[in-house]
């Protein structure tokens, strides 16, 4: 119960996105390709229209995290999944819903398991990784650096 005096809260948190972007797919694997080409364009109109930097890597990581979690949302849960993507700063922000309640399970690195490589793989690529259950199923969000990397990163 709030007596009257002001809250604070941290806004770091509640900081709006510099430049936003979601669609919800139906769940079926045409939506894999749908969401990395969206990506694509979002990161083609952060970079050209609003100036924002997004060097080629991270232009190709991005796509290559959206595929992964949108496939393993249409591969492990079934009906529509959601994917929203964020700028904030030199970070970019993939997050995906699905109906699936079941937490993904990061598995150990086998080099010669056939598939089931996809989290390792946004493990690789990403800064942050975050998974949290909703009354509905589950919410995953990657963080993806924009900013280079280093002196190969062009």
């Amino acid at each position: 119960m709030n007596d009257g005096r002001a809250i604070e809260r941290d806004r770091s948190v509640a900081r709006p996105p510099d430049l936003w972007a979601g669609a919800a797919y139906d769940g079926d694997t045409g939506s894999i390709a749908v969401a990395r080409a969206m990506t694509a364009a979002f990161l083609d109109r952060a970079r050209d229209v609003h100036g924002l930097p997004v060097p080629p890597r991270a232009h190709a990581d991005a796509q290559l995290v959206v595929s992964e979690l949108v496939t393993n949302a249409v591969k492990y849960a079934p009906g529509p999944c959601v994917l929203n993507l964020e700028i904030r700063g030199p970070v970019l922000e993939i997050t995906t819903w699905d109906t699936d309640a079941n937490l993904p399970l990061a598995r150990a690195a086998e080099p010669f398991r056939i598939g089931q490589h996809g989290l390792e793989i946004v493990f690789a690529l990403c800064d942050g990784f975050e998974v949290r259950r909703e009354p509905v199923g589950k919410r995953i969000t990657a963080r993806l650096a924009l900013g280079p990397l280093g002196p190969f990163d062009v």
